[in-house]
């Protein structure tokens, strides 16, 4: 068997053992799909090769990780992108989640703080062939209003609170997905913005990340509930 296809085997079966907490019983086909197709090795140091296809994070220097593929998929599986859907990410980090919703819609752009990890990920994903992906050096805290709004919106590291501008970035009907700190624990938090433009909130499952730097992280705000 494939190791791209066991670790598909193995998302599948914990996406199935969560069900009750994320309300999903399976992948979606093209989520399925983008997995088997984004070679995970590819942005995994080389020093970790034979771990690529693990279900598990790994270090990718800078005090990042590479999510564990469990994650990524179920963070963007309940995204419920679409092919026509412009992506914001927050953390390009390896670049591995980048491929993914890369795979899955029109446009991606994605922001990482650390200058080493974004310029690394920019080359990696033209290397492969990715022209759907804009990359950026700055806070995410921000956003990228010039080309704002979006469909949705992903944050892969811990947050106290989701930044304002990441808020009103994001288009009615649109999905934004965070890890939220509470100071004793981090919860994956699903939110959708109504046409209205009323925010709900889902909270889904205990998560382990690396902590959102930045204004995020000095921020005074108090954590979103």
């Amino acid at each position: 068997m494939r190791a791209s296809e066991r670790m598909l085997q193995e998302i599948e079966q914990e996406v199935r053992y969560t069900r009750q907490f994320l309300g999903l019983d399976a992948l979606s086909a093209p989520v399925r799909q983008a997995l088997r197709d984004v070679p995970r090795h590819a942005f995994v140091p080389d020093a970790l090769q034979d771990a690529a296809y693990d279900n598990n994070p790994l270090p990718i220097g800078e005090g990042q990780t590479i999510s564990q593929p469990y994650i990524v998929a179920i963070m963007t599986e309940l995204l419920a992108l679409a092919p026509e859907h412009q992506v914001l990410e927050i953390g390009t980090g390896s670049g591995y989640q980048t491929a993914i919703l890369a795979r899955l819609v029109k446009q991606v752009y994605s922001m990482e703080i650390v200058e080493t990890l974004s310029k690394r990920a920019a080359s990696r994903l033209k290397l492969l062939g990715f022209t759907n992906v804009v990359t950026r050096v700055g806070d995410g805290y921000h956003g990228w209003p010039e080309v704002a709004p979006f469909d949705a919106i992903i944050i892969t590291a811990a947050a106290n609170c989701v930044p304002p501008p990441l808020l009103e970035q994001l288009k009615p009907g649109g999905r934004l997905i965070v890890p939220l700190d509470h100071g004793y624990d981090q919860m994956l938090v699903l939110f959708s913005k109504a046409e209205t433009g009323e925010l709900t909130q889902r909270k889904l499952l205990p998560v382990a990340f690396v902590p959102m730097t930045g204004l995020a992280r000095s921020s005074t705000a108090e954590p979103s509930r």
